[in-house]
């Protein structure tokens, strides 16, 4: 097990690398330049600057732009590894305050999504694979597939036009009502928690599907083993056959699809925070990303990549706590 990690770390070490690598050939490649618009402000705005070739000049020897793609690259590389990630220039300060900041915001917003996805998706997975081809089989799925198909701007778009605009129950955006500084701490509370509402109810939908099904299918799968219909012909209650060794087993493909749920709960959900205007990581990235903010950006996409690697590292570790056949093998 030792030798097995130490080779998927250093693998996940090259893939941080190379795909760091990528995303920065590729932001340098954008049409949209921050660099190029300051230059172009200020040579409009300030009164006696430098012409905007020449201010273009300075701000790219200062940001490291005159440099070639991969000498750029490997100067960023090197201070990243130190954890300087620089200055945003979107923001202003330094990228990691600016993603201390605002991190906390989609950790709650996803940590309560995947609760209520675990809550919901996994028991009527479980319900619809014991009443296969029953009415509640067939309302799962359609439940399941109405989340697969809808896309989340779509649904976003519909709550707001029936809790916000029709009803009057919800802001449309925001994470915090506008009165939020007068209310005591329990009034603050649910003034957060009403305004989680509707980006929970999107983000949850849109995954909500897909677990679902993966839930019901590995679930049959298990229910026609053998050595299920063995412990039914032993006279074992249906719940003890259910909890005790079917759903163990439907537990081992889930690891692998939850696994991809830790990169999403810690950096953010991009269309959902930026369609609500909730100041997360992923609504405050989307603007860094069209305002051209380098740094930002790629401290942004390397944290994407290194989450997902930390998590299918853990998704392996998982496999053996859940199926000790794995640490047979």
């Amino acid at each position: 097990m030792i030798k097995f990690l130490i080779r998927r770390i250093l693998l996940g070490i090259m893939i941080v690398f190379f795909g760091a690598l990528i995303v920065y050939t590729v932001i340098r490649f954008l049409p949209t330049s921050f660099v190029e618009s300051q230059a172009r402000m200020r040579a409009t705005n300030i009164p006696g600057a430098p012409k905007y070739q020449d201010l273009l000049a300075q701000l790219n020897a200062l940001y490291g732009m005159d440099k070639s793609i991969l000498a750029g690259y490997l100067a960023w590389a090197g201070n990243a590894v130190k954890g300087q990630f620089g200055d945003s220039w979107l923001y202003g300060g330094t990228v990691i305050a600016k993603f201390k900041d605002v991190i906390w915001y989609s950790i709650v917003l996803n940590s309560i999504t995947l609760f209520v996805e675990l809550i919901v998706c996994i028991p009527l997975g479980i319900l619809a694979a014991r009443k296969q081809y029953s009415k509640t089989d067939y309302f799962v799925t359609v439940f399941a597939l109405f989340g697969l198909s809808m896309p989340s701007f779509f649904l976003a778009t519909l709550l707001k036009y029936i809790f916000s605009i029709n009803l009057g129950w919800l802001d449309l955006y925001g994470i915090v009502g506008r009165y939020y500084e007068q209310l005591n701490t329990w009034g603050k509370i649910a003034d957060m928690g009403s305004h989680m509402i509707m980006p929970v109810i999107t983000l949850a939908m849109v995954s909500i599907g897909g677990l679902m099904r993966y839930t019901r299918t590995n679930m049959l799968e298990v229910l026609n083993s053998d050595y299920i219909r063995t412990a039914r012909a032993k006279g074992l209650s249906e719940r003890i056959v259910i909890n005790r060794h079917a759903f163990r087993n439907t537990l081992i493909p889930l690891v692998t699809y939850m696994s991809y749920l830790l990169p999403s709960m810690f950096v953010g959900s991009m269309i959902t925070e930026t369609l609500f205007q909730i100041p997360g990581i992923g609504y405050i990235s989307f603007n860094a990303i069209v305002a051209g903010d380098i740094p930002f950006t790629m401290f942004y996409a390397v944290f994407i990549i290194l989450l997902t690697q930390i998590s299918l590292i853990v998704a392996d570790i998982m496999y053996a706590v859940v199926d000790p056949r794995v640490r047979i093998n």
